[in-house]
């Protein structure tokens, strides 16, 4: 698998990256693509490990050594055969996925691990450059109708993968244009839309039928859902947890995902009233995740006066801690693009209060120093550390906290069962809720999480939904793909 001494041969390489000045004046992809030569030495780097812990790590199971040896081999169009029977969009994934596959490898125990997602990446690239991506309709007709409920990633790899089981699937996304939180909550400098748009364009060739600007449950009656055989509700966690403190209604204390939204709308024209910006603005970025970094990204975009971050847990270790051990996903520092880009990060800090004028604009927030309490069987405690309280000013504060769950609209009007994280409930074996035949996948289901587990569980959601409809189905189980012989 791959070159036999390849992993001693030849170090990690990464894409490089435009210059900070010069990546910050607009909103595009700023990495630069590595050489095929060299893209095909990362691929020999995967050394002939026995057992790949890098595709158990992967939420959906994808073939590495496979592809990456087919990638050294120079077979590129057989490396997208592999990759692509396991996922349906790896030019999401290789871009946006935090790749636990990496964090999993042999080779990073002892040395920096292969170049998973960029290779990935590479490939579906090289597949769609060289024409090889095209439309694949789907050779017979079921005659079954299918509702997807939600366009994000996991409604559309269940949306392919119905199709291709020969039903008849109609997709329904309440935003303007298709993607879901891939399109409006991922700033473009990480993800271009024009990279959504070229897959949505197969898929309509396939034979998929979207429709926007349609909320089921507002202006869709959850009634016209009962002139489909099944249906799939794979929307977002998109209630967004907030912070109860003094002055929390004040003007510029705003949601992240509000602003990422309205940026990415503004940016393709969309209609935007009011739009909220950073620019010249002293900016404070509280939440230390991805959503807290492409807040950073996108406010020294629009020009802020300074960015600051705050983050109440305590700054992680550089290197992997030795509570997350290989080949566990590790607790260690994450320093994004956007970081790089210019901030002031801070951890173990708690807000108190926003400061406002008399006309409610936020002028300022108050904070504490904390530490947490451990104890040996018990919840850590949150302690405030006395005579650290501390004054910011601050003209603009974007809540990037996370989000709690999803919207209640559906699991009310459908008579969907909840969990207790109010979660659409569904059997994790069959992605079947109380309602035999709706059925929910992605956040939705599980709650906010990666990109690679969204189309996971729409592919996995998808099979199931065949099986109900069908009594069998020849789609793929995880790990399987749809390749013959895989």
């Amino acid at each position: 698998m791959g070159k036999v001494t390849g992993f001693k041969e030849f170090e990690r390489k990464n894409e490089s990256l435009v210059a900070v000045k010069e990546r910050i004046q607009n909103y595009k992809e700023f990495t630069i693509p590595l050489k095929t030569n060299d893209i095909e030495k990362q691929g020999s780097r995967c050394m002939d490990c026995g057992i790949p812990f890098c595709h158990s790590a992967c939420p959906l199971g994808n073939l590495i050594p496979d592809f990456n040896d087919m990638v050294h081999k120079g077979e590129w169009k057989k490396a997208l055969e592999i990759l692509h029977a396991t996922n349906n969009f790896p030019e999401f994934t290789g871009r946006l996925c935090p790749a636990p596959c990496e964090q999993a490898c042999v080779l990073g125990i002892i040395k920096p691990s292969i170049t998973i997602e960029n290779l990935e990446k590479s490939i579906v690239e090289k597949g769609f450059s060289e024409g090889w991506i095209t439309a694949k309709k789907p050779t017979a007709s079921t005659g079954k109708r299918i509702a997807i409920v939600g366009s994000g990633p996991a409604g559309l790899a269940a949306a392919q993968q119905l199709n291709r089981a020969g039903h008849n699937v109609t997709v329904f996304e309440r935003d303007q244009a298709i993607g879901g939180l891939l399109r409006y909550g991922i700033p473009n400098f990480k993800l271009e839309k024009e990279i959504i748009d070229r897959r949505i364009t197969i898929l309509k060739k396939e034979g998929i039928t979207f429709k926007t600007n349609i909320n089921v449950g507002v202006n869709y009656s959850v009634k016209e859902l009962n002139n489909f055989d099944a249906i799939v509700l794979c929307g977002g966690a998109t209630q967004r947890r907030s912070l109860q403190i003094k002055g929390s209604d004040a003007k510029g204390v705003v949601q992240a995902m509000d602003f990422l939204t309205q940026q990415t709308k503004v940016l393709f024209g969309e209609e935007t009233k009011d739009q909220i910006v950073a620019t010249d603005k002293n900016v404070i970025v509280i939440g230390g995740g991805d959503t807290g970094s492409d807040c950073i990204g996108t406010s020294n975009r629009q020009g802020a006066k300074s960015v600051t971050n705050f983050e109440i847990m305590p700054k992680p270790p550089v290197h992997r801690s030795e509570t997350t051990p290989w080949p566990y996903w590790p607790l260690k520092l994450k320093t994004s693009t956007s970081h790089e880009e210019g901030c002031d990060r801070n951890w173990l800090i708690s807000t108190k209060e926003f400061i406002t004028d008399k006309n409610g604009n936020l002028t300022a927030l108050k904070t504490v120093q904390v530490e947490w309490i451990h104890k040996p069987g018990e919840k850590p405690i949150l302690k405030e550390l006395p005579n650290t309280e501390k004054i910011w000013p601050c003209d603009l504060v974007l809540l990037a906290l996370g989000f709690t769950g999803p919207e209640k609209t559906l699991s009310e009007q459908l008579g969907i069962e909840t969990d207790f994280r109010t979660n659409y409930k569904a059997s994790t074996k069959t992605y079947q809720t109380n309602v035999p035949h709706i059925f929910t996948a992605g956040d939705m289901r599980r709650g906010q999480s990666l990109i690679v587990w969204a189309i996971s569980e729409g592919r996995e959601a998808a099979r199931n939904v065949d099986e109900y409809l069908m009594g069998y189905s020849n789609l793929p189980t995880k790990g399987k793909g749809d390749l013959p012989g895989v």
